[in-house]
């Protein structure tokens, strides 16, 4: 076993330097200063100004290259400046960038029936990006949960909203709502009412909670933000289950987990049911901002002009861009792509398991893995930086790798023999005893993360 390494010299730097205290200070990049003084500070970014991109690689201000195992934290699906996607953007925003949905547009209707062959759903809605889909969905959820014409009188609406433990769906109220997060969460309660949370993964938990006042169960397909936790058979089939018996929508929340990142087109594919809602965004404008609501007919009759709506989502641009992509994934078979590579990452990941006794589990399939640490994550994802490799952690213990459908298999050996270096020559940060605590592993999560299912 590799012991961890506490002090470290570079060996590509001479000891013979030559003396720059007579050069002037470097001055502050006016991005970044600008950036300092007028941006809210929602985020803590690395102090690098990203200039451009080109396939699976982007450059900073220096010029220095970075291999992208972030992918604009599941965006970039087809990496950078594709040149296809290049030139769909160029030709259509010299035709049309918006007209407003009172209109149609020649690729919006194509964009629907292509999504709607991909995920075996019937109905399209675009929005702007995830959490907005998330709210749509949500709407939608409440309003099929409202008593039909043919109801009884004394009906009552189905008001109740079943979410996951360890769960994120984005930053709006609604989607903020049936993310777990209590960081995230506690700053703006009280959020939207009605939202209860079961444990993932637990059937037993989710039946005690299922009754007939509930009118959505929401839940990730594989947790991207929880730490890449894959649904387990036996609880997506029983929450189908009871979703039908007791009249309720199931929705799927394929944002960063759909349109091929697992090496399906949706993750939910493995298993013999469908959800009434599909919701995607990340990928698909391929950098773009679009987000859609996929449901089923039943879900598609109980919507009528003026109960939806939005300025921004589905302009033919837009739609243009989505399209092209999507056509991208299918005629260059990337899905088989992203199957053979994952393999290759997954067999890699497991051996620099089997070297490093701090790499405590590896999950996921395709092109989108968590690499859970017994020790802070975040040093790794700033030594990964300073040597040109783009990953973060997630759930403080968790490296998240996210790398674009077209990856080669050159550029994985790239980045197993980065990794590798990374893993042994990054001192560790033991966790205090307190914070070990932070997001305790809940007992059914970690026998289907153990079984692999």
């Amino acid at each position: 076993m590799r012991k961890p390494k506490t002090t470290r010299v570079s060996a590509s730097v001479p000891r013979a330097v030559p003396k720059r205290s007579a050069a002037k200070p470097l001055r502050p990049l006016p991005a970044l200063s600008d950036a300092e003084q007028f941006l809210l500070p929602t985020y803590k970014r690395s102090p690098i100004v990203f200039t451009h991109g080109r396939g699976a690689y982007v450059f900073d201000s220096t010029g220095k290259q970075y291999l992208d195992f972030l992918g604009g934290i599941a965006v970039n699906a087809l990496g950078h400046a594709h040149p296809r996607i290049v030139r769909t953007i160029r030709r259509e925003s010299a035709r049309a960038i918006h007209f407003s949905n009172l209109f149609h547009n020649e690729f919006q209707g194509p964009l629907a029936r292509k999504l709607a062959e991909w995920s075996g759903l019937d109905g399209v809605f675009f929005a702007n990006s995830g959490t907005e889909a998330i709210d749509g969905a949500l709407k939608l959820a409440r309003l099929c949960g409202r008593p039909g014409e043919s109801a009884a009188a004394n009906t009552r609406a189905k008001t109740r909203i079943l979410a996951m433990q360890n769960s994120f769906h984005g930053r709006t109220f609604g989607a903020l709502s049936v993310t777990a997060t209590e960081k995230y969460r506690a700053p703006f309660e009280p959020l939207v009412p009605g939202v209860e949370f079961v444990e993932f993964n637990d059937v037993a938990d989710l039946e005690s909670n299922f009754d007939d006042t509930v009118c959505a169960i929401i839940l990730e397909p594989v947790q991207g933000e929880g730490g890449i936790y894959p649904v387990s058979g036996g609880f997506w089939e029983r929450a189908r289950m009871l979703a039908t018996k007791h009249g309720a929508l199931l929705i799927a929340d394929e944002i960063q987990c759909g349109l091929g990142r697992t090496g399906r087109y949706f993750a939910y594919q493995q298993f013999p049911s469908k959800p009434d809602i599909a919701v995607i965004a990340k990928p698909l404008a391929a950098g773009l901002p679009l987000g859609a609501i996929l449901t089923s007919n039943a879900v598609r009759s109980r919507v009528s002009p003026g109960l939806h709506g939005t300025t921004f989502g589905g302009g033919p641009m837009i739609c243009a861009v989505a399209l092209e992509f999507l056509k991208i994934v299918e005629e260059q078979k990337l899905l088989e792509n992203i199957r053979a590579r994952g393999q290759e990452i997954r067999a890699g990941l497991e051996k620099l398991k089997s070297q490093f006794d701090f790499v405590k589990e590896v999950r996921g399939e395709g092109c989108m893995f968590g690499v859970e640490l017994t020790v802070e994550g975040g040093p790794f994802v700033a030594e990964a930086l300073k040597r040109g490799l783009l990953i973060n952690c997630t759930h403080d213990f968790t490296i998240r790798l996210l790398p674009p459908f077209l990856i080669s298999k050159a550029q994985v050996r790239e980045f197993l023999h980065q990794f590798e270096k990374i893993l042994s020559e990054t001192p560790r940060v033991v966790p205090a005893a307190e914070s070990s605590s932070k997001a305790p592993l809940p007992a059914a999560m970690a026998a289907t993360a153990r079984s692999g299912t």
